[in-house]
């Protein structure tokens, strides 16, 4: 100090690389603030005055000769410490602040020009973190979502991103291009969910955002190598270190350090016992987790980077601009590329002391955990009716679908043959093959289970492909479902829901399924056991109930077909079907579950379930038979007129919500192989209101009982 203060009279500095240092000392968190904004005036009365010299003589260009005090100041870093070490002691002050008053940041929140403002933040590396952090937190409490479009230079401040901002920015994304939650219980029903519909009837802010993203030169590519990069082509471990120290105020640390260290500890216990008879108490700097935590550090890095850019993906690809996505994610191979990382990284191999999550365990906050689901829910969102579904098999998979059609002398799929091979899978397995293996050695309550049927099952949906059921077929997933549902114990209704609906996808319409269903399902025992499940949650199971009721009637106009007739006679599940008592009692229940008003996107398909059984019936010239056996059943259970009553009304819902020229009918008739015409048609005869019409509800419900034209809002 005394040095300084010796050398600071003989250059003239005029005191400031003195006052710079106190500036430092007193800048940061609980310093005595009064101090730092003394030692500021201090430095804005020495500056001003050279700044009020420029500019009241006019000069073109700034000299050193002429301005010393401003160029000492920028040559002790004064520059550095006034923008980044403050603004970054700032940033904290407000995030603590947040963090501790939940009126500050609504308050934040609230001023769009300081959030604006904080965005022109992130522009700075130093500090970024600090400032993303911030914004999320402000993010979370906005009543409205931001406009993208009305931050300073989006697309530029993006593009300046280094790909490690680039995933922290998507944890900001996922806030901006997500539809708000609609909240619980009521808010969730179709009704509501149309109701806000027509007030939103222009595109949602969330909408907006994501055009406003695809917009940006680059950024799908760069997500895209973002999600598929190794954890080798990652940043070195001292940015690392680095970014790890500033994530202290901010990033979940605990949880991080947790899983760290877990990772590390296994890694080491698996090696350090083969060196302990020989080591001596000095032995421990070179001990196995010593070496290996700098790894499961990386590995743990890059998994928390790429939940947020999956999450990100994942949302575009569930909006309207999907075709888009689809194309660019095909174009910068994101398939291959986590096809390449599944067994390394994505389900990489853990050691037998690691315990997988369970349903009974509180861990979604686990990194791992939540990167597995994300990437399921990302291959679901990819599949989901979309030709580009087959981008998850490699070219000999492509190969085998094609020879079995030719096989079964049937056309293949024309998205199958106008797939760019250039740009499937590599390597000896596709993605999707990769997935089931894993699958079918999940532990029975791994909660994984859910969201692996899921993504499965969404290869399937669309038109019926009797290739794709027989690729799925070959490779035991049958039987693995049968004995998931009727020998291993599962409890979870998800995963048995999801498990239900992934088998009505693989048998619909596949008279090798159902032989091989029948051959499995060898028992009375066992076959009571299946339907028990089927009978235990209607809601659940339903999806299957139609498959089975579909490919009944296919089958049953196949009496030419010799195979066809020997699974009708023998397989168990075609003759409980086949009986019109056991159809009438899941038509009954069907319809007696649901109302308008508890009408979700979960159960509505209980109500396209019952009237696909009655579309067949009408089909067949069975309807009056049907609707005369709902009112015999009502009478019987001592309530006339209460179940076709609400029949009635939910027929109604169901022509303001699938006749909306928004709603995409193309899943109900892709699903059940019926023209939607004959939906709708065989609803309108059903809500006549000719009485004298066999086909009518109306005519089945006495005068005393009848209750048809309330409003269906207010039923």
């Amino acid at each position: 100090m005394d040095l300084l203060e010796e050398r600071d009279k003989k250059a003239r500095w005029q005191g400031i690389p003195l006052l710079l240092r106190r500036l430092h000392e007193s800048s940061h968190i609980n310093s005595d603030l009064s101090k730092t904004h003394s030692v500021v005036k201090e430095l804005s009365s020495l500056l001003s005055m050279e700044a009020m010299s420029f500019v009241t003589e006019d000069r073109k260009t700034p000299q050193e000769s002429v301005s010393p005090n401003t160029y000492t100041f920028d040559l002790f870093g004064g520059v550095d410490v006034m923008s980044d070490d403050l603004i970054k002691d700032c940033l904290s002050v407000l995030y603590n602040c947040c963090i501790c008053t939940e009126g500050v940041t609504k308050s934040l929140a609230a001023r769009d020009d300081f959030v604006m403002f904080l965005f022109t933040l992130m522009s700075n590396k130093k500090t970024f973190l600090q400032t993303a952090t911030l914004i999320e937190d402000i993010m979370g409490v906005r009543k409205e979502v931001i406009r993208l479009e009305d931050i300073p230079n989006l697309g530029s401040l993006v593009q300046s991103f280094n790909q490690q901002q680039l995933a922290n920015f998507c944890r900001i994304l996922s806030v901006t291009i997500s539809e708000p939650d609609m909240g619980v219980d009521d808010k969730h029903t179709l009704l509501a969910r149309n109701a806000q519909q027509k007030i939103n009837a222009s595109p949602s802010r969330a909408e907006s955002n994501q055009v406003a993203l695809l917009n940006i030169p680059g950024f799908i590519e760069r997500l895209c190598k973002l999600a598929t990069r190794k954890v080798s082509e990652a940043s070195g471990t001292s940015a690392l270190l680095q970014e790890l120290e500033d994530w202290h105020s901010w990033l979940d640390n605990a949880l991080v350090l947790d899983a760290l260290m877990q990772m590390a500890i296994e890694e080491a216990e698996q090696t350090v016992f083969l060196s302990v008879e020989s080591s001596d108490e000095g032995s421990l700097s070179s001990s196995p987790l010593r070496h290996t935590l700098p790894q499961s550090m990386k590995i743990v890095h890059e998994i928390m980077y790429k939940v947020e850019v999956l999450y990100v993906l994942c949302v575009l690809l569930m909006g309207r601009q999907r075709n888009q996505v689809h194309r660019m994610l095909a174009e910068y191979r994101l398939i291959p590329g986590l096809n390449n990382l599944f067994d390394k990284l994505i389900w990489r191999r853990q050691p037998s002391s690691h315990t997988l999550h369970r349903q009974n365990q509180n861990c979604d906050c686990s990194p791992e955990i939540s990167f597995k689901i994300q990437f399921l829910r990302l291959l679901q969102s990819f599949s989901d009716h979309h030709e580009n579904k087959y981008l998850l098999l490699n070219g000999q998979e492509l190969n085998e679908l094609s020879a079995i059609s030719l096989k079964a002398n049937i056309p293949e799929v024309e998205a199958l043959v106008n797939t760019d091979r250039n740009l499937v899978c590599d390597g000896k397995k596709g993605l999707l093959t990769r997935l089931i293996s894993v699958m079918k050695k999940e532990p029975v309550d791994s909660s994984f289970r859910f969201w692996q049927a899921r993504a499965v099952e969404s290869f399937l949906r669309g038109a019926t492909s009797y290739a794709d059921q027989i690729f799925l077929l070959k490779r035991g997933l049958l039987e693995h479902i049968l004995f998931c549902i009727i020998d291993s114990g599962c409890k979870s209704r998800d995963v048995l829901q999801s498990y239900f609906d992934l088998l009505g996808e693989l048998m619909k319409f596949n008279i090798d399924a159902f032989k091989r269903f029948n051959k499995y399902v060898n028992t009375d025992e066992k076959f009571q056991m299946f339907l028990s499940q089927i009978n235990s949650s209607l809601v659940d199971s339903n999806m299957l109930v139609r498959c089975i009721v579909l490919s009944l009637d296919r089958f049953e106009g196949q009496a030419e077909d010799i195979k066809v007739v020997e699974v009708l006679s023998e397989c168990r599940l075609l003759s409980y079907m086949s009986q019109v008592e056991n159809r009438l009692s899941f038509l009954f229940r069907l319809i007696n579950i649901i109302n308008v008003q508890t009408l979700t996107q979960e159960n509505v398909s209980c109500l396209n379930t019952s009237l696909v059984v009655l579309m067949l019936a009408r089909w067949r010239g069975k309807l009056p038979f049907y609707l005369g056996a709902l009112k015999e059943k009502e009478y019987s259970e001592k309530y006339p007129g209460c179940l076709l009553n609400n029949f009635h009304h939910l027929l109604r819902f169901w022509q303001h919500h699938y006749l909306n020229k928004d709603k995409d009918s193309t899943c109900l008739e892709n699903s059940s192989c019926i023209p939607f015409t004959y939906w709708k048609e065989t609803v309108t005869v059903l809500l006549s209101s000719d009485r004298s019409s066999l086909c009518a509800i109306a005519t089945y419900i006495d005068e005393a009982y009848r209750d048809l034209e309330r409003d269906f809002m207010e039923v």
